[in-house]
C-alpha cells in the first residue's frame, strides 16, 4: 500500500527578530544617528530664520548655502561637548622618577565666548610638577581643547584645565595661564583693538609655594622676553 509524502515546508527566507525590535526600539546606533540628523536639521531652520529676521533673503545665491555651513561650523565650534579629558589623556601617561617643573607654553586655541557667541582666541600656558606619572606633551593642546571647544568664559577655562590635568595625573602642582583676545571687545562695545585679558589657575604647590609659583610666572616672563 502506497502512502503519500507531505511535501517539505518551504525554507523561510525571514531573518530572526532583533531583540531591539520586539521591543518595539531601534539599535542604539540607529537612534543616535537619526537624532543627530534632526538637530542638525532644527539648528540649520534656525538658522535660516536669523537670516530671515535680519531682512536678508536666504534664497538668494549667496545665502542658500549659508544655513548648513553655519550650522556645521558651529558643531565643530563645539565639538569638546562631546570629548572627555580623561579619554583624551589616559592613553599617554607614563611613570617617571622626575619632580621637575614641565611647562608648555604658547599653545594656540579658539573659543567662542558665551554672552555674544563670538569668538576669543590666544595662548594657553600649562605647567605641572609631576609625582609618579608624566602625560606625554602632545595630549595637552588635546586637553585646552576639549574645554576651549565650547561655549565659555575665559575665567571657567582656564580653571577647567587645570582641575582636570591636576585630577587625572595626580599631580604635585598645576599652573595655567590664559592669555586671550576677545570680539566682543574688539568689533562691538568699547571697541579696543589691542587690549587682551590674562587669567591663571594655580593648584597645589602652584599656589601654596612662592618659590614654585615665582620659578613658574619667572619662566614665562623669560621665554616672553625671547621671542
Amino acid at each position: 500500500m502506497r502512502t503519500s509524502r507531505r511535501p517539505k515546508p518551504a525554507k523561510s527566507t525571514l531573518r530572526p527578530i532583533d531583540r531591539n525590535e520586539r521591543a518595539g526600539t531601534a539599535p542604539k546606533a540607529v537612534i543616535e544617528t537619526n537624532g543627530a540628523a534632526a538637530h542638525t536639521e532644527e539648528l540649520r531652520e534656525v538658522i535660516r530664520h536669523q537670516i530671515e529676521l535680519l531682512g536678508e533673503d536666504p534664497d538668494r545665491e549667496g545665502l542658500k548655502r549659508t544655513p548648513k555651513r553655519v550650522a556645521e561650523a558651529l558643531k565643530f565650534f563645539t565639538r569638546g561637548y562631546h570629548q572627555e579629558p580623561k579619554t583624551v589623556l589616559n592613553n599617554a601617561l607614563f611613570e617617571a622618577t622626575s619632580d621637575e617643573m614641565v611647562i608648555v607654553k604658547d599653545i594656540d586655541f579658539y573659543s567662542l565666548c558665551e554672552h555674544h557667541m563670538l569668538p576669543f582666541f590666544g595662548k594657553c600656558h600649562i605647567a605641572y610638577l609631576p609625582t609618579h606619572k608624566v602625560v606625554g606633551l602632545s595630549k595637552l593642546p588635546r586637553l585646552v581643547e576639549v574645554f576651549a571647544r565650547r561655549l565659555q568664559i575665559q575665567e571657567r577655562m582656564t580653571q577647567q584645565i587645570a582641575t582636570a590635568l591636576q585630577e587625572l595625573i595626580g599631580a604635585e602642582g598645576v599652573g595655567v595661564v590664559v592669555e586671550a583676545q576677545h570680539l566682543c571687545m574688539m568689533m562691538r562695545g568699547v571697541e579696543k583693538q589691542n587690549s587682551y585679558a590674562i587669567t591663571s589657575a594655580l593648584l597645589g604647590r602652584f599656589r601654596d609655594d612662592a618659590r614654585t609659583r615665582g620659578e613658574f610666572l619667572n619662566l614665562l616672563q623669560h621665554c616672553r622676553s625671547r621671542t
